[in-house]
């Protein structure tokens, strides 16, 4: 592939697997050069155009790599990313890209003094619903947004057996979509003013919270956060109200689950999701219908990634972005624990 980024990728598990090796390899400006993986049969057989190494030292060894992905356990996030950062190359880290606003902060403070792109995997941006939704706002149809509520439900009543719900490696709802969450809201309305949080573990023999309640508190509007594994009847996946109007979508966008099922970005069909239903008042006019959703598009992340460190254009998400979300999980545990709404303060 000419004019490819090169990208190496720590991790093929579930996230490695699904969400960062075939949508590299479909975006049209990156290549996935190697994979560092202990299960490299696996590996090996799904890309074998892409070397398969034993661990990170012999991905930090390559020249012609400047960007490695980082698709592990979440309590080994932060090491890993600094271990990239220090060896001078590009970092893109899972969410949650740490377990704590202090250690994003490290890890934003350690690229920005090499002059390297700490990129967390906010690839949830590139939902069509999410799109759709940040294009109605950004256009002013639904006028001033009063009420933002976002919800990522399931029903997995029976608790399967992975490090995502072991306590010990950060598992639980809130740092697994919690950062998914918080990061659209982030993306649509910036930093709020407080946070505050209710987290339970339902489920029987729960380690870790599967019931994530969050409001994000600003001057002239209310913003709902909420996940559950609990939940055989899923609301809407998104409901916006505002001053002109109000947008409702369900379903959760349809990307991950073609990606599970082995569809590939550009594949027909991938991406396609459901329309949504629009209601706009402007004074004597009041319409209402079904909303063209767009293509989901979770190969924009890493078309995204190739112009910045290829062409040097700026990248949609921040490390600022990352270590906002992180303070954000911080302070809704300690809200939980306090039983109060806590001020939100940007780590700098």
């Amino acid at each position: 592939m000419s004019d490819a980024l090169k990208l190496g990728l720590i991790g093929y598990g579930f996230a490695g697997a699904t969400f960062h090796a075939p949508v590299i390899a479909y975006s049209g400006r990156a290549e996935l050069a190697a994979i560092a993986t202990s299960q490299a049969g696996r590996a090996g057989a799904d890309f074998p155009g892409a070397a398969i190494v034993p661990d990170i030292d012999a991905l930090l060894a390559r020249g012609d790599i400047g960007c490695i992905v980082v698709a592990t356990p979440n309590d080994t996030h932060f090491d890993l990313a600094r271990r990239v950062l220090e060896a001078g190359k590009h970092v893109v880290v899972d969410k949650p890209v740490t377990l704590s606003g202090a250690d994003a902060k490290i890890l934003a403070d350690l690229a920005s003094q090499g002059g390297l792109l700490f990129a967390p995997f906010h690839n949830r941006r590139w939902d069509g619903d999410f799109m759709t939704l940040r294009g109605l706002i950004a256009e002013g149809r639904l006028g001033r947004v009063t009420h933002y509520e976002s919800h990522f439900d399931r029903f997995r009543p029976v608790i399967p057996q992975r490090w995502r719900e072991e306590a010990a490696h950060g598992g639980g709802l809130l740092f697994d979509l919690g950062p998914h969450l918080i990061d659209q809201a982030l993306a649509l309305f910036g930093a709020p003013l407080s946070v505050s949080a209710t987290l339970r573990q339902q489920r029987d023999r729960a380690e870790v919270p599967d019931y994530v309640h969050l409001q994000l508190q600003y001057a002239d509007k209310e913003v709902i956060l909420h996940a559950s594994a609990l939940t055989a009847l899923p609301p809407p996946r998104f409901t916006v109200h505002g001053t002109r109007g109000s947008y409702v979508i369900n379903g959760l966008d349809v990307q991950e689950d073609q990606l599970k099922a082995g569809l590939r970005p550009g594949g027909a069909g991938f991406g396609k999701n459901p329309p949504g239903l629009l209601r706009q008042a402007d004074g004597e006019h009041d319409t209402q219908g079904e909303l063209a959703s767009l293509d989901g598009d979770y190969a924009g992340f890493y078309r995204a990634l190739a112009d910045t460190l290829l062409d040097g254009k700026p990248f949609p998400v921040s490390a600022q972005d990352a270590v906002d979300v992180m303070t954000i999980i911080d302070l809704a545990i300690g809200s939980d624990e306090q039983g109060m709404r806590l001020p939100f303060v940007r780590l700098r």
